[in-house]
């Protein structure tokens, strides 16, 4: 089946998972680099990606110059089995060929690291269209609390103290965006492409409000999976 073409002025959840629900970032170098690939590759032409994991060369990623960026990304947050982005495209196709750099360029990288061959990821990658203001709040509520349940079996049921403790646990949470919102310093992320009441979500609170209040709409293949 033909997929539409992302177009500019609209927001996707970006999402996939490991093929046969293997683990898809096993080491913090796993996260690090599929995290430093959001950012380097986010380019018409990037740099050659290796060049930038020497031992001597590691901490410049963030540092490196771009050009043309293909996407701008509202929200992220990578699970061990499963990412989510949140993604608007700033050229034609953007989407598309943003993805393609970054999977691919990760399974080369897993694919040597583990000494395996072979598709990592279930397909390309799945795509779905946020509907609405109440969708986008949603998504970006949903990627920042998805590590909570790493922190607490029922956080949604969480007395005031544990929801306090739960709470400083998300800020600090090193694979999602949720700090670059709460410090408001945007490496990966770029809020002034998406609706500004997503840069009000200052604390985990405002995140928690906006999940209960929209996470029963109807419509989408949201990938909320538990």
């Amino acid at each position: 089946m033909t997929r539409t073409p992302s177009r500019t002025g609209e927001y996707y959840h970006l999402y996939n998972r490991g093929v046969e629900n293997r683990t898809l970032f096993a080491t913090r170098g796993d996260f690090d680099r599929f995290k430093a690939y959001l950012y380097l590759l986010n380019d018409e032409d990037p740099p050659r990606a290796a060049n930038f994991f020497a031992s001597d060369r590691s901490g410049s990623v963030y540092e490196s110059a771009r050009g043309e960026r293909l996407v701008a990304i509202g929200a992220y947050c990578l699970m061990p089995i499963h990412f989510h982005i949140l993604a608007t495209p700033l050229v034609e196709n953007g989407i598309a060929r943003f993805m393609q750099k970054v999977l691919t360029a990760y399974t080369m990288y897993f694919n040597e690291r583990t000494l395996r061959s072979g598709g990592l990821f279930q397909g390309t990658y799945k795509r779905a269209l946020a509907e609405d203001d109440a969708h986008i709040k949603q998504l970006f509520a949903y990627m920042h609390l998805s590590p909570a349940r790493y922190f607490h079996d029922d956080w949604r049921s969480a007395s005031a103290e544990e929801l306090n403790l739960l709470e400083g646990r998300l800020m600090t949470y090193p694979y999602s965006s949720a700090n670059e919102y709460l410090s408001s310093r945007f490496v990966i992320a770029s809020p002034e492409y998406f609706p500004r009441y997503l840069t009000r979500a200052k604390d985990m609170r405002s995140h928690l409000d906006l999940w209960l209040k929209h996470k029963d709409r109807k419509g989408g293949n949201g990938f909320f999976e538990e």
